[in-house]
């Protein structure tokens, strides 16, 4: 204990005095103030656990998102051939054989989505960033995160003048928050508040050097806080992980919060949980800042066209044989001439072949 009476972090060495005779005398004391010492291998320690949770998640990531790749081209191929058996049964009529059909769709329909968000958490998914405003896009998403949560739960998003915009996918960004207000609402069994707010933040060498998996820079948060029970410290650890869920069997898959990391961190930004039992959870989602100066696109609908002129060409590269056959032939039911090949190295073979003989037929 100092002088001014605060405690601190010692290192005692206390030494017997004796005289000639061995008769004890006294003793000596040297007292040194280890603070810093214990502040620096705390610090260290804490630097090694997010490290160490944040390549066990890249790890898992690796390994999941090569099985979902696989499985999703699977996934299509049955997908597909399930929809033109279902098309050609229609013809041919026989009630129970297209309810046979329309189920095993239903079923790999189901598959398909769980594959889908397990590319999200290993950050392989398709995503489509454009520049955000999120001041109008969080206006937007209340109503419909309102309705979506019911009455029970009050609902506030929380924009502000100033708030630079990020890039993202918007219908993903969409997706993780309407994630975290669905797990929020299920935490708050009684009701209770949810709050989504933005603000900017800046990352600087300290706090990057704590947190080696944000680098500094200038960054959005998004945060989503409740008001809940909130998480234990052990719950805490694993959110992130794919298929870990505390809620009962049916109510979730667990992979919510694995596909929100997922996708933030493949949109170059992280995700942090703060959470207390009895205190709620505030997850908050960091967007590295949209420097760019192009502005945020309406909103346009897409012009659908059903099929291709047959002068049309479509190029199918995929190394999966039976993929390539069954997109092959779907667009070839709509008309297109199609050229397949099994690498980018053969298509570019094949395309530059058929050029230099059109030429010399030319």
């Amino acid at each position: 204990m100092r002088k001014d009476g605060t405690r601190f972090w010692a290192s005692v060495v206390i030494d017997r005095i004796t005289d000639e005779s061995g008769a004890l005398m006294g003793f000596a004391k040297v007292t040194r103030d280890l603070t810093e010492r214990k502040q620096a291998q705390d610090e260290l320690k804490r630097v090694q656990e997010h490290l160490a949770a944040s390549q066990k998640l890249e790890a898992v990531g690796q390994l999941s998102g090569g099985i979902a790749y696989d499985f999703n081209n699977l996934l299509m191929i049955v997908l597909g051939n399930l929809e033109n058996a279902e098309r050609n049964s229609r013809q041919l009529g026989g009630a129970n054989l297209q309810r046979a059909l329309t189920n095993a769709k239903r079923g790999a329909q189901r598959a398909a989505a769980l594959t889908s968000r397990l590319l999200a958490f290993s950050r392989r998914q398709a995503l489509d960033p454009k520049p955000i405003n999120l001041n109008n896009f969080l206006s937007g998403l209340q109503e419909f995160l309102q309705r979506t949560l019911g009455e029970r739960v009050e609902v506030q998003t929380v924009g502000g003048a100033g708030v630079w915009q990020i890039e993202a996918d918007v219908n993903h960004l969409e997706s993780a928050i309407v994630n975290l207000a669905i797990n929020a609402r299920d935490a708050m069994p009684n009701g209770g508040k949810l709050t989504v707010e933005a603000a900017n933040v800046s990352v600087d060498d300290e706090y990057s050097r704590t947190n080696p998996e944000v680098a500094t820079g200038q960054y959005v948060v998004i945060a989503v806080r409740d008001t809940g029970t909130g998480m234990t410290p052990e719950v805490l650890d694993r959110a992130f992980e794919p298929f870990y869920t505390m809620k009962e069997p049916g109510q979730g898959t667990g992979l919510g919060l694995s596909q929100v990391y997922g996708f933030v961190k493949q949109s170059g930004g992280n995700v942090r949980i703060y959470s207390e039992v009895g205190e709620g959870t505030s997850i908050r989602m960091y967007f590295p800042r949209y420097h760019g100066n192009e502005q945020p696109a309406a909103d346009e609908e897409d012009e659908l066209l059903a099929e291709g002129d047959a002068v049309e060409t479509i190029l199918v590269v995929e190394d999966d044989a039976d993929l390539r056959a069954y997109v092959s032939d779907l667009l070839r039911d709509l008309n297109y001439r199609v050229l397949s090949a099994g690498s980018a190295q053969a298509a570019l073979h094949d395309t530059a072949a058929r050029g230099a003989e059109g030429r010399s037929l030319a």
